[in-house]
C-alpha cells in the first residue's frame, strides 16, 4: 500500500496550483472583473461626452438610467425585436443545422470534407462583408434575389423597406452564418451514437423513421440543448445585421438592444444609459438562459 499524503504536501500541492492557476486569475480579473464593476459602476451615472473631457460633471443617478428606460417605448420595441429574432432565428438554425448534419454524416454523401467545409465557411467569413453582400442581394430593383422572383413571375419584395420583410431578412442572414457551426457540433453528436443501436434496430424492422425518432433524436438532446443554448445567447446580442443591413430601420423594426446600446453609447455619447442596455440585455439572456435550463431539468431520464 502507498503512504497516506502529508498534510505538509497536500499544502504544497495547493500552493503550486494557485501559483500556476495566478496568470489566469489575473487575466481574468483585470480583463473581466475589472471592466465588470466598472461599468456596473458607469450605468449609475449620467457619464456622457462632457465626463469624458471633465469627470467632475459625471452625477451619481442611481438607478435613473434604469428607470428611464424601463419607462421607454423605444427600449420596448428593440426588447421586442430581439426577442423575435431569438425566437425565429434559434429554431431554424437548430434545424437546418441538423437536417445539414444528418446529410453530410449520410454514408450515401460523397465529398463529406468538401461538404463540411463549404457549410462551414459563413461561419469564418466577415461578418459586415457578409452583410453588405447580404444587403446587395436584396437590393429591391437591382438585388438578384427580386430579379429571380421576377423571372418566374411572382413580384418583387421590398426586403428591406417593408417592417416584416425586413425583420426576415436579418433572421435569414443570421442563420446563414450561424448553422455551419452547429453543423459541426451536431456532425460530432451524430458520430457519439453507437451504430450498434442502428444496427439492432433495424434487425427488429425499424425503418428510417423509426431510427430517427427513437434512437438519433432522444441521444441528440444534450446536443441539441448545447446548440439552442449558444445559438440564442447569440441572437439576443444580434447587433452587425441590423446595424450594417438596415441601420435599425424601418420605423425601429430591426433596431435590436446591442444596436440601441451601441446607438446611446457612441451615437448620443450617453455612456451610463449604454451602460444600464447592457446589463439589462444581461438579465435577460439570464432569464432565457434559465428558463432553457428549467425546461431541460423537466425530464431528466430522457438527456
Amino acid at each position: 500500500m502507498s503512504a497516506p499524503r502529508t498534510v505538509g504536501g497536500s499544502s504544497a500541492e495547493a500552493r503550486a496550483a494557485w501559483w500556476l492557476l495566478s496568470p489566469a486569475l489575473l487575466a481574468i480579473g483585470l480583463f473581466f472583473a475589472v471592466p465588470l464593476v466598472a461599468a456596473l459602476f458607469l450605468s449609475l451615472t449620467d457619464f456622457d461626452l462632457y465626463g469624458i473631457a471633465d469627470l467632475g460633471t459625471v452625477r451619481f443617478v442611481g438607478l435613473g438610467n434604469y428607470t428611464d428606460l424601463l419607462a421607454d417605448p423605444r427600449f420596448w420595441r428593440a426588447v421586442k425585436n430581439t426577442l423575435v429574432f431569438a425566437i425565429l432565428g434559434g429554431p431554424l438554425t437548430i434545424v437546418a443545422a441538423l437536417f445539414g448534419a444528418v446529410l453530410v454524416d449520410s454514408k450515401l454523401a460523397r465529398w463529406k470534407g468538401f461538404f463540411r467545409t463549404v457549410y462551414y465557411a459563413p461561419v469564418v467569413t466577415t461578418l459586415v462583408a457578409a452583410a453588405v453582400v447580404w444587403r446587395a442581394f436584396l437590393h429591391p430593383t437591382f438585388g438578384p434575389v427580386n430579379r429571380i422572383l421576377s423571372a418566374v413571375g411572382i413580384p418583387g419584395v421590398d426586403w428591406l423597406g417593408n417592417p416584416r420583410w425586413a425583420t426576415l431578412a436579418i433572421v435569414s442572414l443570421s442563420v446563414w452564418r450561424t448553422f455551419g457551426y452547429c453543423l459541426v457540433i451536431f456532425v460530432a453528436g451524430l458520430q457519439s451514437i453507437p451504430t450498434s443501436l442502428y444496427e439492432a434496430a433495424r434487425l427488429e424492422g425499424a425503418g428510417t423513421w423509426r431510427l430517427t425518432m427513437d434512437i438519433t433524436l432522444p441521444l441528440l438532446k444534450p446536443t441539441t440543448f448545447f446548440v439552442a443554448v449558444i445559438t440564442s445567447v447569440g441572437l439576443f446580442q444580434i447587433f452587425a445585421e441590423p446595424y450594417v443591413i438596415t441601420r435599425g430601420g424601418p420605423l425601429e423594426a430591426t433596431t435590436s438592444l446591442a444596436l440601441m446600446m451601441y446607438e446611446q453609447g457612441f451615437r448620443w455619447w450617453s455612456l451610463g444609459r449604454a451602460a444600464a442596455i447592457a446589463f439589462l440585455l444581461f438579465v435577460l439572456i439570464l432569464a432565457a438562459s434559465a428558463i432553457q435550463l428549467a425546461i431541460r431539468r423537466l425530464r431528466p431520464e430522457e438527456g
